[in-house]
C-alpha cells in the first residue's frame, strides 16, 4: 500500500467525520430588510401621533444595521433603542419580559453586560428563525415603544410566503417543544410548538384563529366571556389578568379545540408540563 496515499485518505476521512468541513446555512437580515422594518415602524408611529421615537435594527448577533431618529427624539433615545434591540436579539425574547422579571424582584439581572431590560425591544422572525431585532425608545409610553417595534418587526415576519415546502426534522421539533417556540411564522399562518408549566394570562387574538392540538398533559381552558383589565400589548393582541364568565373545559392529550379570532381564551389551570401544537390562521 502506498503510505502517502493512506495518510492523505485518513486525513480526509478525519475531517469529514469530525465535522470540520461541515457548514450550515441561515437566513440573514439585509440592509434593505432593516430599512423595510424601520419604514413600517415610522409609518405606525406617525399614524399613532408618536413623534420623538428612536428606532434601531440589529442583526441576530446584536450588530447595528440601521438607525432612525424622528424629530424630537431625546438625546439618549438612540443608545437606548440600540440597547433594547441588541438585548432582544441576543436573548431571543422581547425585552418587556426581562423588565417584568426585574420588577418582581430579580434585580441581579441588571448586572448582565450589554443588557437593556426596558420594554420596546422585539425579535424579528422570518419563517420561524430569528434574524435580528428592533428597538424603539422615546414614544409616548413604554407600551407604545413596543407597539411601534412590533409593527416594524411584522414588516419582515409577515412578508409574502414563498411556495417552497417547509420541513422540520424531529430534532428541531423536539428542541422547539423543549422550550416552547414557533416553528414557522408567515403572513397568513403560524405554527407553534407550545409548552406550558403554569397558568397563563387571558388573551385575545383579533385576527388569528387558534387551532390547538393537545399532545401531553392536561389543562383547564376558559373561552369566551370578558377579559378583566384587558390591554393592547401588540398589534391586534389583547392581554388581561383573567376572564370573567366564559365556558370552562378540561382539555387533555388528543383533544383539539378551535378558538376563533376575537374570542378570549385563558389557560386557567395547568397540570403540566402541557405540550401542544398551535396553528394560527389569519
Amino acid at each position: 500500500m502506498n503510505i502517502k496515499k493512506f495518510i492523505i485518505g485518513l486525513f480526509i476521512l478525519t475531517l469529514s467525520t469530525t465535522g470540520y468541513a461541515q457548514v450550515s446555512s441561515k437566513k440573514t437580515l439585509t440592509l434593505d430588510g432593516a430599512m423595510k422594518v424601520i419604514s413600517a415602524a415610522v409609518d405606525y408611529a406617525k399614524k399613532k401621533n408618536a413623534p420623538g421615537a428612536a428606532i434601531a435594527v440589529v442583526d441576530d448577533g446584536g450588530n447595528l444595521i440601521a438607525l432612525e431618529r424622528l424629530d424630537g427624539t431625546f438625546a439618549a433615545g438612540s443608545n437606548i433603542s440600540i440597547g433594547k434591540a441588541r438585548t432582544a436579539a441576543l436573548f431571543k425574547k422581547p425585552t418587556k419580559g426581562f423588565e417584568d422579571i426585574i420588577a418582581k424582584g430579580r434585580t441581579s439581572m441588571v448586572a448582565l453586560q450589554d443588557f437593556t431590560p426596558l420594554q420596546g425591544g422585539v425579535p424579528i422572525t422570518l419563517d420561524g428563525e430569528i434574524v435580528g431585532a428592533i428597538g424603539v425608545s422615546g414614544a409616548a409610553s413604554a407600551q407604545q415603544d413596543e407597539e411601534i417595534a412590533v409593527a416594524g418587526a411584522n414588516a419582515v415576519s409577515s412578508a409574502t410566503p414563498s411556495l417552497s415546502v417547509a420541513y422540520f426534522d424531529k430534532n428541531k421539533v423536539s428542541a422547539a417543544f423543549a422550550k416552547g417556540a414557533p416553528l414557522i411564522e408567515i403572513s397568513n399562518y403560524k405554527v407553534h410548538a407550545s409548552r406550558r408549566t403554569e397558568p397563563g394570562i387571558a388573551e385575545v387574538h383579533v385576527k388569528d384563529t387558534d387551532i390547538i392540538y393537545m399532545l401531553e398533559g392536561s389543562a383547564t381552558l376558559v373561552t369566551g366571556g370578558e377579559v378583566v383589565d384587558g390591554k393592547t400589548t401588540a398589534t391586534d393582541e389583547v392581554r388581561g389578568k383573567e376572564i370573567k364568565g366564559g365556558e370552562t373545559r378540561n382539555i387533555t392529550k388528543g383533544d383539539v379545540i378551535i378558538v376563533p379570532a376575537g374570542v378570549p381564551h385563558w389557560f386557567k389551570e395547568v397540570k403540566g408540563p402541557v405540550i401542544y401544537y398551535v396553528v394560527k390562521v389569519s
